[in-house]
């Protein structure tokens, strides 16, 4: 087993394309996944790459690169369109994990209760991977292709996310466990919006933890455009929600996700709406 840790993008990516290795990025759940087994893969450490570290703001958006911790996103002065992630990154773990953690990682473990997929799929962020013939960017909700599975191809890693600027907005993040802090999801929802007055003139609902990937639920989304924040439960129906595929496991049962997720998606909205 050898380790990797080049300060080069390019060293990286020319890493990738020698011998199978294992990319990590803070390596906090990929170091407990593996349990007692040992390490045998060469691992690439992608944590001191010059440039994938840190949050850069231009005109027309934002570019997070893929070693940026959640502390990292914590201290930044990002404007409120960015609440529901920094509220996220509170979730991520312990302080300790916080500031292993990185966006790459949680996103390339695609765990259905990775807590910053939602924020990120409201903000319409896509993801950055780069090779050795060179790079190409994908929606986050195509890169998620499924339970611990994205669409990296051999020799890609990533290398961070782009997310364009948009009208100005608000936004929240709610996250149901059974305790407050140190937990899995039974349940979380981020909500974006832009008001117009009292009314809602534009609002993304994503929602994690009920279905193999997070997803966005675009028909709730239609309904709630043009109503008033204080209705939003009343424009509630089944239909809105068929995206949604949630199961029965140690944390909750399917019903009671399923009743849940209207509730937290409320308390978003009216959230985001202060």
């Amino acid at each position: 087993m050898t380790y990797h840790r080049p300060t080069c993008l390019d060293d990286a990516v020319a890493l990738l394309q020698c011998a199978p290795v294992e990319v990590i990025a803070g390596g906090t759940d990929w170091y407990p996944a593996r349990g007692d087994r040992p390490v045998t893969s060469d691992i690439l450490d992608i944590t001191r790459v010059d440039g994938l570290r840190g949050i850069r703001a231009a005109p027309d958006g934002w570019w997070i690169g893929a070693a940026t911790t959640w502390t990292d996103i914590l201290r930044a002065p990002l404007p409120p369109d960015f609440d529901a992630l920094k509220a996220a990154a509170c979730e991520v773990g312990s302080i300790q994990i916080q500031n292993a953690g990185t966006v790459a990682g949680n996103l390339c473990n695609a765990s259905p209760a990775a807590d910053g997929v939602p924020p990120l799929l409201v903000l319409e962020a896509e993801v950055e991977l780069a090779s050795a013939t060179g790079q190409r960017r994908l929606p986050l909700a195509a890169f998620l292709t499924g339970v611990r599975q994205t669409a990296l191809q051999p020799g890609e890693m990533m290398a961070g996310l782009w997310i364009r600027k948009p009208a100005p907005g608000r936004a929240a993040f709610v996250k149901l466990g059974a305790r407050r802090y140190l937990v899995i999801s039974i349940a979380m929802v981020a909500v974006w919006l832009r008001l117009d007055g009292s009314l809602i003139a534009e609002i993304r609902i994503a929602v994690g933890a009920c279905s193999p990937t997070s997803v966005r639920l675009t028909a709730l989304e239609a309904a709630l455009t043009g109503c008033r924040v204080a209705d939003c439960a009343t424009r509630f129906h089944a239909d809105h929600f068929v995206p949604l595929a949630p199961i029965t496991d140690m944390r909750a049962d399917a019903p009671y996700r399923a009743d849940a997720v209207q509730a937290l998606i409320a308390r978003a909205i009216t959230e985001a709406a202060l």
